[in-house]
């Protein structure tokens, strides 16, 4: 199996992070933070060189660096930890269901509404258009780094430095841009959700929110911390306050080191080659009259997802038939309806090609083929 689907989840994992994982397990097995013998420290002190890790890589202090199971867990954490009752939100026409979600459903509980600010190819445009629809009921602004579907970049410098300017609560969905496009906090941005499995090569069940501290927010969970054990309260401090339970020790040691695989390749070499196999792919779907591409190039306004169909298949079936041919594509919706209705995909959803650091252009060049081959025998039925 080739594997295209690397904005779901990365794989293969960097044996870095494969190595660190096992050492965790078998060396690092106390609870962190919970008892004061050798092992429990040495934990601890493992945990703490991740978290600095993680930090500096978003230009955060290790304390306002929070280890979550994902990043769907962050944002609900940093969406409904920001908003008050009746406030407002601005977010964009491309975002996933992790911000969508949320929203909804405080649209009930506490009368929070929302705006869609309309992205388009020009990024004063699209950050024009995030700045119309603030208004003085607005308390935060949140948006994708980069679409999950399209692969879309958002102007995110411009719209930060609007809301810094306005004194409003910026939080970034880094799941499709983190360990390639650079994100870090300031200049605006106050808060940054990122998954830690996809392109910072981390395990599944991991995630971050890394914070400048600006803006207090709420708590979605309570419980043991491992400090203050005699209150009631939650700590009031970072990353305590967040880190409820027993986190996911191996997790978390594992991914500071896919951050060191990432910050030591560096994420524009990654971006880079990335993008330099979007092109190749996207030359070669050109070229496939009965296949459907959704912008008129590959460029730095993207970054390395590209959707497509084959002719007039749905793109569950087509992403099926290319499983069968040996190639990972995930097709459907991608949790994220909004985007799919922007590019004309309501009805049957897209196949994503999302490659990675370990795809080379050989494997590119077998799934130009294959789709090639599906899309004959798809004009040869009709």
């Amino acid at each position: 199996m080739i594997y295209f689907d690397n904005a779901a989840t990365t794989y293969p994992k960097p044996p870095a992070v494969i190595a660190a994982m096992s050492r965790a397990l078998v060396r690092y097995g106390a609870n962190p933070g919970r008892a004061g013998h050798a092992m429990s420290l040495e934990t601890a002190d493992a945990v703490y060189a991740a978290r600095e890790k993680c930090a500096e890589f978003f230009g955060a202090e290790p304390e306002n660096t929070v280890f979550m199971p994902n990043c769907t867990f962050a944002l609900n954490t940093a969406i409904k930890g920001v908003l008050t009752e009746n406030s407002h939100v601005v977010t964009s026409d491309i975002e996933h269901n992790a911000v969508l979600r949320p929203l909804y459903a405080l649209s009930g509980s506490m009368g929070v509404s929302y705006s869609f600010a309309e992205t388009s190819d020009d990024d004063e445009e699209t950050a024009a258009n995030f700045e119309r629809l603030i208004n003085r009921r607005t308390k935060a602004v949140i948006c994708t780094l980069a679409g999950n579907v399209t692969g879309r970049i958002l102007p995110v410098a411009r719209i930060g430095e609007i809301c810094r300017k306005k004194g409003i609560c910026f939080i970034v969905d880094a799941a499709q841009g983190a360990g390639v496009l650079p994100i870090k906090l300031g200049g605006g941005v106050n808060i940054i959700c990122a998954a830690g499995h996809k392109g910072l090569y981390g395990p599944m069940g991991t995630g971050l929110l890394v914070t400048d501290g600006s803006f207090r927010l709420k708590t979605l969970v309570e419980g043991g911390t491992g400090s203050l054990s005699k209150e009631l309260a939650q700590p009031g401090f970072l990353p305590d306050r967040f880190e409820s339970g027993t986190i996911n020790t191996a997790g978390a040691i594992s991914l500071g080191a896919g951050v060191d695989f990432v910050t030591a390749r560096s994420t524009a070499s990654i971006l880079h080659h990335e993008r330099e196999l979007c092109e190749r792919f996207f030359a070669g779907m050109k070229k496939q009259p009965s296949v459907t591409l959704y912008s008129d190039a590959f460029d730095e306004r993207f970054a390395p997802v590209i959707p497509f169909n084959i002719g007039d298949l749905p793109a569950e079936t087509a992403s099926s038939m290319l499983s069968d041919a040996g190639f990972a594509l995930r097709g459907g919706f991608h949790c994220a309806y909004p985007a799919h209705r922007k590019i004309g995909t309501s009805e049957r959803g897209a196949v994503r090609f999302s490659p990675s650091v370990y795809n080379t252009m050989p494997e590119v060049n077998a799934l130009i083929r294959a789709v090639a081959r599906i899309a004959a025998r798809d004009a040869h039925r009709a």
